[in-house]
């Protein structure tokens, strides 16, 4: 027969065990300051360099940055919350003109209209407000395929404008809705 006995000291056991939770508090402490603070603004840098789909950077760069679909939204929010990281790039994308009430003759905004539901049914107006002189000549709603420069402007705000180089009217794409920012996206603020 076998005996095992085993005694336990109370005080030893209650500090083993007020010792293992203020680790686990620590490592959950530094996994949540390291996600809020340290790794939005690595992603965010990735995410400049990053932001076309070929891999390249647009940033400050002589290329023209094909705004498609898929990326639309991220490349949208990117150059909002970096304005001064954009001036100069050239982009090349569609979408239909849209005017606002309060918008010069010149103004318009080259939309798409973004998904917010799985069903097509909620939509959301998202585009570049866009400067070119002959912006009449192009009625609310044409679809058109332009190449313009980011500069940035106020506009209750300063905001990114593309001063239009070329434009078009095209046919209405196969792929007229855009989707909201995915992943790839990093915040640089957060609101607590």
């Amino acid at each position: 027969m076998f005996i095992c006995n085993f005694k336990l000291n109370g005080l030893k056991l209650a500090k083993l065990c007020f010792i293992s939770i203020l680790i686990i508090v620590i490592i959950i402490f530094s996994i949540s300051i390291y996600r809020i603070f340290i790794k939005p603004k690595i992603d965010s840098q990735k995410a400049k360099s990053e932001i076309t789909s070929d891999g390249t950077s647009c940033i400050k760069n002589e290329d023209i940055l094909e705004i498609e679909s898929k990326n639309y939204t991220n490349i949208l929010q990117a150059v909002h919350d970096n304005i001064d990281s954009y001036i100069g790039c050239k982009l090349h994308f569609s979408g239909y003109v849209y005017r606002l009430i309060d918008f010069d003759s010149n103004q318009f905004v080259l939309a798409r209209d973004m998904l917010v539901s799985d069903d097509k049914s909620q939509t959301l107006v998202v585009g570049f407000l866009c400067s070119y002189d002959d912006a009449m000549s192009f009625e609310e709603g044409t679809w058109v395929d332009l190449t313009g420069t980011i500069t940035k402007e106020d506009f209750h705000g300063e905001i990114p404008v593309v001063k239009v180089d070329n434009i078009k009217k095209i046919d209405i794409p196969d792929d007229v809705y855009v989707y909201p920012p995915d992943g790839t996206y990093i915040p640089t603020s957060f609101m607590f």
